[in-house]
């Protein structure tokens, strides 16, 4: 077949329209994913989506899963701060840096100062990087985050109460659970959505990555009053608990929470505030739901959404009084299960996986979500499978690491933990998901045990120099804090 010849002035046109177009198609293709990186400090599974508590309301967040995909077995590598941020965003567990505890910074350690980090590989891959609130665990942001991101954001400290309403047996004024005493808008985590929001709103044209962290519900629980009402002391619901839970677990599982400000169970129902710290706990995070609210709001008044990673994370999770504590710092599922969402382009809405996954995959997924080259040092793998599929295969179980020597091992089906000591705990979480009855004398689940044994860490790096005092170090015998000698029948601390 002939086809009719164009005039030249036909074809010029025709050569441009084809140009333009080859032009459009490159610059979609060249065009970068942005990436909104959310973190919120001491969040365990209450929120609405995951059904860790029948009243807490998050529809922010839970909105936010709605258009993504909610990863329902997510672990931390560290159940206390600094740890655990620091495998975030280096991408290597505590096993591998020695980094336990909330010291040191980790550019302090000669072997981590020249490792890439998260925001540092999207810095260096064309992304201006952006953060405001708590991303790294520390007090000075400018001197810990400058030299990470590009752009730090800089906020008036938010108010604090003026004193401290529940005497604790220990910690400072910040071990304190009450209504906030000033506006919300003096509130620190307001402070860091306002940041946020002005960011969004400037529609910055490079591709960015904007590092938000809200520090509720880390105590001090100080939430405005209008949170709390939405949960009367008079009909909280008290998570599911027991007593007498450390009967059946080693006295090492003590050891790991010896000296911590974090009150025990027994003080909160002798001093009558068990339904307190709950209610503070849920007002706490409603609040800062409504904060993370307002970010993702700007994030679509700014038409951005469509061309936006989005992730969520908590840092760790926190007992209420579940095995007979409050905080963190415990390998249980209670302080080491925590929320992760991926929202955005690429990523399957309303989708909802049960695969056993870690923080630690969170670096690589955005690097391969941004078609970015994955840094080889990275000991995560990347949840793209999952994002695509929420039930695609996945070959390794989650590690969570606390203090030297002690890790728990998490399937979809059974949690192991290995203490310094060799004393051991096991739990078949499907049927006994709140961890009452240790199994791990129980011959039926031997050949479960050892199969999970496998995949302790074989490298366990000793604590680095200028760890902080929290560090438990266990040798011959004897756990070692501070210098104090801890022996197996000293009393356990009120």
């Amino acid at each position: 077949m002939r086809y009719p010849t164009l005039q030249p002035a036909k074809r010029i046109a025709l050569s441009l329209l084809i140009a333009a177009c080859a032009l459009v198609d490159t610059t979609a293709a060249e065009k970068k994913k942005n990436v909104l990186f959310i973190a919120i400090d001491d969040l365990n599974d209450w929120i609405g989506c995951l059904g860790g508590h029948p009243q807490v309301q998050t529809p922010n967040i839970d909105q936010l899963a709605a258009r993504g995909t909610l990863f329902r077995n997510a672990y931390t590598q560290s159940p206390i701060c600094n740890p655990s941020r620091a495998s975030v965003m280096t991408g290597l567990r505590p096993s591998t840096t020695g980094i336990y505890s909330l010291a040191p910074w980790f550019r302090k350690v000669d072997a981590l100062k020249d490792l890439v980090t998260l925001p540092q590989h999207f810095s260096q891959n064309g992304y201006t990087t952006y953060t405001v609130g708590k991303i790294y665990h520390g007090r000075d942001w400018d001197k810990t985050d400058i030299a990470e991101f590009d752009v730090v954001g800089k906020t008036e400290p938010g108010l604090r109460n003026p004193q401290k309403r529940v005497p604790t047996p220990r910690g400072g004024a910040g071990m304190d659970w009450a209504p906030y005493a000033h506006d919300a808008t003096d509130h620190k985590d307001w402070k860091t959505a306002s940041w946020a929001v002005e960011q969004l709103e400037a529609k910055p044209q490079d591709p960015f990555l904007l590092a938000v962290g809200f520090s509720l519900p880390h105590v001090p629980l100080h939430a405005p009053q209008a949170f709390f009402d939405l949960y009367p002391e008079s009909e909280v619901l008290l998570p599911r608990m027991l007593l007498d839970d450390r009967q059946d677990t080693p006295r090492f599982s003590w050891y790991l929470h010896w000296k911590l400000p974090e009150p025990r169970q027994r003080f909160l129902f002798q001093s009558g505030e068990q339904l307190k710290i709950v209610q503070s706990y849920l007002a706490s995070i409603s609040f800062m739901d409504s904060q993370v609210g307002r970010v993702l709001d700007a994030l679509e008044s700014s038409g951005l959404a469509d061309d936006t990673i989005v992730v969520l994370w908590s840092d760790h999770g926190y007992h209420l009084g579940e095995k007979e504590i409050t905080g963190k710092n415990t390998l249980w599922d209670r302080s080491a299960r925590v929320p992760l969402i991926f929202a955005g382009p690429g990523i399957a809405p309303g989708a909802a996986s049960d695969r056993t996954v870690e923080l630690l995959d969170i670096y690589p997924t955005l690097s391969a979500l941004c078609d970015l080259d994955t840094p080889d040092h990275l000991e995560g793998v990347s949840l793209v499978p999952q994002l695509n599929q929420a039930d695609a295969p996945r070959d390794r179980p989650a590690i969570t690491t606390h203090n030297h020597d002690n890790h728990g091992i998490r399937t979809e089906e059974y949690r192991y933990i290995q203490y310094a000591d060799g004393s051991e705990e096991f739990y078949d979480m499907v049927a006994d998901p709140n961890e009452f009855d240790n199994l791990a004398d129980h011959p039926d689940y031997a050949a479960a045990k050892a199969a999970l044994r496998t995949y302790l860490p074989r490298r366990n790096q000793a604590p680095v120099a200028g760890s902080a005092n929290r560090i438990l170090i266990y040798k011959n015998g004897v756990a070692n804090w501070e210098g104090e000698d801890i022996g197996p029948d000293d009393p356990i601390p009120e």
